[in-house]
């Protein structure tokens, strides 16, 4: 596992600034993970590194294990920070990998528009997802959206099926930053409108609680 704390940065619309500049205190939501996962290849890593640290680059790197970055953002006004894990792709990495689905609060599943094998994995994996997280939110995420000659999982195909499973659909292209902000932005109001929500459903449930030592005091004072 590779923790890159130096790498934590404050983004505010097309910037990103140091926290230690930022002068805007703590965040006040801390926090929610989110999880890259899928097939080796995809670009994966490429996709964390532009949104993270606004860079490319063009030689392949495999994720051996687990890679992490903090990053911080601002949604609605919230300072946020995400805490972003980079799964490994490939099949030996699996078991390791896989555990990092609990606890998790929102999840990326990559596919590689050039290939079509990376998208017929999704729907694996989606089911892995479901398998072994409690409540988690997912986007679909078609990168190296940049090359239309070598592209052949169609849009309307990729949307389609997002459709049917009732998640949102992003293209990507890590190497020309095109929708990469947008979608971690998505999915981090996400996870946040879920948490919401699930605050929401705990305050309006009925407190059942017994104070039992209280019920025996007034017992007693009845009897005498």
């Amino acid at each position: 596992m590779i923790m890159n704390g130096d790498t934590a940065a404050y983004k505010h619309g097309d910037h990103l600034i140091p926290e230690s500049s930022s002068g805007l205190g703590e965040p006040r939501i801390s926090l929610p993970s989110l999880l890259l996962t899928i097939a080796q290849g995809v670009g994966k890593s490429s996709l964390l590194l532009r949104f993270a640290d606004n860079t490319f680059n063009g030689s392949y790197i495999t994720t051996i294990g687990v890679d992490f970055k903090i990053q911080t953002v601002e949604v609605d006004g919230e300072r946020v920070k995400l805490q972003i894990w980079d799964t490994a792709g490939q099949e030996r990495f699996r078991t390791i990998t896989s555990t990092y689905y609990r606890g998790t609060h929102g999840v990326i599943v990559v596919y590689d528009v050039t290939s079509g094998d990376t998208f017929a994995n999704v729907k694996r994996w989606l089911h892995e997802i479901e398998q072994n997280c409690d409540v988690v939110n997912r986007v679909l995420v078609g990168n190296k959206n940049d090359a239309p000659n070598q592209k052949v999982v169609l849009t309307e195909d990729a949307q389609r099926f997002a459709n049917q499973m009732g998640i949102q659909l992003f293209e990507t292209s890590a190497k020309d930053n095109i929708n990469v902000e947008e979608m971690f932005m998505a999915i981090t109001r996400q996870v946040l409108r879920t948490k919401k929500e699930s605050k929401e459903r705990q305050a309006i449930q009925p407190n059942d609680t017994v104070n039992l030592r209280k019920s025996t005091r007034q017992h007693r004072k009845k009897c005498c």
